[in-house]
């Protein structure tokens, strides 16, 4: 919902806190348990890199191409330095956290399929790879008072999740798009990639993640009067 926003109450209460994403993640094409990717062969390790390529169908499912989506965010593509990068993980949690890039892309990595309808009329299928955002707050360790879950992204924008959506969906924290390494302007270096009626609460160029107890939290686009949790009469 970074553009126009529409006048009929059912979509402006979708679109009211699009985040970075302006779309609301209505159908999920594979389980909410992520699959895990396996390791590589070892023998792999001394061919010839000939650089990613990027996919256009997964089990059966036809995905769309990476840069096909429509640009839509609060500034504009980001463009952030990955040697100079921190995601830092904070609030009510045992160990506060600085990662690294590659520090984030070393955790154990999973996939999945999310098709995102769009009330501006579109709609874009990805394959998505990321690390569960479950295991970067329990690396951290994370309280038992923990409600909410905060992102804080490069451009401004933020948003919130309830904790135990993250961790009972296995929401990803993603970095690769259709097996290529998303760019600049579909949320490098990572992207929260939420799902069904929470979809609209995607956030690009994550910096910051604060675990909270405060459900009252509005994020960006709350703050302007939208609905925080996208309950629309007659849905579910």
């Amino acid at each position: 919902m970074r553009t126009r926003l529409a006048t009929a109450l059912g979509i402006a209460l979708l679109l009211g806190a699009l985040g970075t994403a302006g779309c609301s993640t209505l159908t999920q094409l594979v389980p909410s348990s992520a699959t895990p990717i396996p390791p590589a062969a070892s023998q792999l390790t001394t061919a010839t890199n000939l650089g990613a390529v990027e996919i256009n169908s997964y089990r059966g499912k036809k995905l769309d191409a990476v840069g096909s989506e429509p640009e839509n965010s609060i500034k504009g593509p980001q463009h952030i330095d990955v040697k100079t990068y921190r995601l830092g993980v904070s609030g009510l949690v045992k160990t506060p956290l600085s990662l690294t890039y590659d520090q984030v892309t070393a955790m154990p990595a999973f996939q999945k399929v999310t098709t995102l309808n769009c009330v501006e009329g579109w709609s874009v299928t990805y394959l998505w790879t990321g690390v569960k955002l479950k295991d970067i707050l329990e690396r951290a360790g994370y309280g038992p008072t923990a409600k909410v879950v905060i992102f804080k992204c490069y451009d401004g924008y933020t948003t919130s999740l309830p904790l135990d959506f993250i961790v009972n969906r296995n929401i990803l924290l993603a970095y690769k798009m259709n097996g290529v390494v998303m760019p600049p302007e579909r949320g490098f270096p990572f992207q929260v990639v939420a799902e069904d009626q929470l979809g609209y609460k995607w956030a690009k160029w994550v910096t910051d993640i604060q675990v909270s107890n405060d459900t009252n939290y509005r994020g960006y686009w709350e703050q302007r009067g939208y609905e925080n949790t996208a309950t629309v009469p007659g849905t579910k």
